[in-house]
């Protein structure tokens, strides 16, 4: 399969040559390509510039704390976009409630972000995260092939938690990163975000056990099925019992 999909794209690429002239063209297109994708600190037409961690971009402990600033900030952006269809597709009123919440904490931490970047100097910019950017796409995905509304809930919980475990790792880091560079003016912001993120990870696995887990896999009803037959064996033992008493008890009598 990745063959042929590997000739597909050459094909796609580079068609047959006709002319010399052809040839002649398409090499410069290519180069001109490539000189601009390697232009650094080139923007991307979403507004957030490109930038990897092994790129020559960064050269010091400083440019690399400050592309992860960029990459959290460009991840709680797109966090907020991404919330509402989270909520749209709950079921469960907590969830759904919680879920909204925390858009307006996101926001919350988008705005303290900023002051992180006024704080040091900087100008409030995203680069390109393709972590989390493939996070939410999975969960986009994975909610659309579940059918059963209680296990999408389970399915949402589980994709805001691989979130939130991203959020709170970038934070982590960014704190361990800010103390070790003097930068104790941001601390206090970068921590508020993540006690935040703590605390909605924390909402998150509450619901999960409480109920949304047991639920989607059906035991709760089974649970119930059980304790109903239970309690039927039960009265009737009761009156089986009863019963014998009873004859015990006439026999007793006619005897005397």
């Amino acid at each position: 399969m990745l063959h042929r999909r590997c000739r597909r794209s050459v094909g796609v690429l580079i068609p047959p040559i006709g002319t010399l002239a052809w040839l002649r063209n398409y090499v410069a297109s290519r180069l001109a390509a490539a000189s601009e994708a390697s232009m650094p600190g080139r923007m991307h037409s979403t507004g957030s510039k490109a930038m990897g961690l092994f790129t020559k971009d960064i050269k010091s402990m400083e440019d690399l704390f400050l592309h992860t600033l960029q990459d959290i900030y460009y991840a709680e952006n797109q966090i907020v976009k991404a919330l509402p269809k989270m909520i749209d597709k709950s079921t469960n009123r907590e969830l759904a409630a919680g879920l909204r919440n925390h858009v307006r904490e996101t926001e919350t931490q988008v705005t303290r972000l900023q002051q992180v970047f006024e704080r040091l100097g900087q100008e409030p910019k995203g680069v390109d995260c393709p972590a989390i950017d493939g996070l939410i796409k999975e969960a986009d995905e994975v909610a659309g092939e579940v059918d059963d509304k209680k296990v999408l809930d389970a399915a949402i919980i589980g994709s805001a938690q691989a979130v939130e475990h991203y959020e709170i790792s970038r934070y982590g880091t960014l704190i361990a990163w800010a103390e070790e560079l003097g930068h104790d003016n941001v601390v206090s912001l970068l921590n508020a975000n993540l006690k935040e993120e703590k605390a909605a990870d924390k909402k998150l696995n509450m619901l999960a056990e409480g109920g949304v887990n047991k639920r989607a896999s059906g035991r709760t009803a089974a649970k119930r099925n059980t304790r109903s037959s239970s309690r039927t064996k039960q009265a009737a033992a009761r009156a089986t019992s009863s019963k014998r008493t009873g004859k015990a008890r006439r026999r007793t009598r006619a005897a005397r």
